[in-house]
C-alpha cells in the first residue's frame, strides 16, 4: 500500500539456517561455507534466539593459534582469547543477540543495525522465537522502487496536501530515485516542509526542490511624485 512505510516482514528472509548451542566449531564453519553466510543465529530448545555466531567470533582461534599474547593483549582482549579456546556455539556466540521484530519499519531496523554495528538482524516474535532474518541488502531493496510509482505517491501524499491551489501546477519528476519539484506556489514557507516530506518517501535518493513563490510586483519609481503618478481630472487645482 502506497504511503505506508515498509516493515521488516516485507523484505526479510523467512528461511533461516540456525545453530543449536551444542554445534561444534567445525560444524559452524561447514554450515557457513555451505549456505554462504557470515553469521548464524543460535537457538535454545524452544527456537528462541539466544545469541549469534559470526566469522569474527571464529577468527580468534586462528589468530592466536600459534602465538603467546603478552600481558597487555591478554587484559585488552579477554573475550577474544576465551573464544580462541571455544569449541561450541554456546561458547563462541555473542550474547545476548541483537534482534528486531517483524513489524518495525525499515528505517528503525537500519538505525538499530548502525547503532549496534551489525550487518544482519534475526527477526523474532514477542517470545523471542526466530521468524526470519533481515540483512543490510534487504533494507536497500526500497531503492529498487519504480520512479513513476514514487512520483505518483508524492503527487498524492505531498503535493495535493501541501499545495491544493498552486499559482502554477507543481510538477513532480523522478529519475533514478532523484525527485525534482517545479512550479509556483503561494507560500514559500512550505518549501522546506515539502522537501522533508518528499525525502521521507521510501525509495527517494535525493530531492531537488525548485518551487518558486508569487511574482513580485515591480516597484514604482521612487522619484515619481504622487501628483505625477496619479493624473488629475480637468479643472482640479486650477
Amino acid at each position: 500500500m502506497h504511503g505506508t512505510p515498509h516493515i521488516v516482514s516485507d523484505v526479510m528472509t523467512h528461511k533461516v539456517v540456525a545453530l543449536g548451542r551444542a554445534a561444534t566449531f567445525k560444524d559452524i564453519v561447514k554450515t557457513m561455507q555451505k549456505w554462504r553466510v557470515s553469521a548464524l543465529p543460535v537457538l535454545d530448545g524452544k527456537s528462541r534466539v539466544v545469541g549469534v555466531v559470526s566469522e569474527a567470533d571464529l577468527l580468534p582461534k586462528e589468530e592466536f593459534r600459534d602465538s603467546d599474547p603478552d600481558r597487555y593483549t591478554q587484559l585488552r582482549r579477554l573475550s577474544d582469547l576465551a573464544k580462541a579456546g571455544a569449541v561450541s556455539a554456546a561458547e563462541l556466540m555473542t550474547a545476548p543477540a541483537v534482534t528486531v521484530r517483524a513489524d518495525v519499519t525499515l528505517a528503525q531496523a537500519a538505525r538499530r543495525m548502525a547503532h549496534c554495528k551489525v550487518k544482519r538482524l534475526p527477526v523474532v516474535d514477542a517470545e523471542g522465537v526466530l521468524k526470519g532474518i533481515v540483512s543490510r541488502s534487504d533494507l536497500l531493496k526500497v531503492f529498487l522502487r519504480d520512479d513513476e510509482d514514487m512520483a505518483e505517491e508524492i503527487r498524492r501524499e505531498v503535493v495535493a496536501y501541501l499545495f491544493p491551489t498552486p499559482i502554477q501546477p507543481v510538477r513532480v519528476d523522478v529519475r533514478d530515485g532523484v525527485v525534482t519539484l517545479t512550479g509556483r506556489i503561494r507560500d514559500t514557507a512550505l518549501v522546506p516542509v515539502a522537501a522533508r516530506l518528499v525525502r521521507a518517501v521510501e525509495g527517494v535518493v535525493d530531492v531537488d526542490c525548485r518551487l518558486m513563490g508569487p511574482n513580485r510586483r515591480p516597484n514604482l519609481d521612487p522619484d515619481l511624485l504622487d501628483g505625477e503618478a496619479t493624473p488629475q481630472p480637468p479643472g482640479v487645482g486650477s
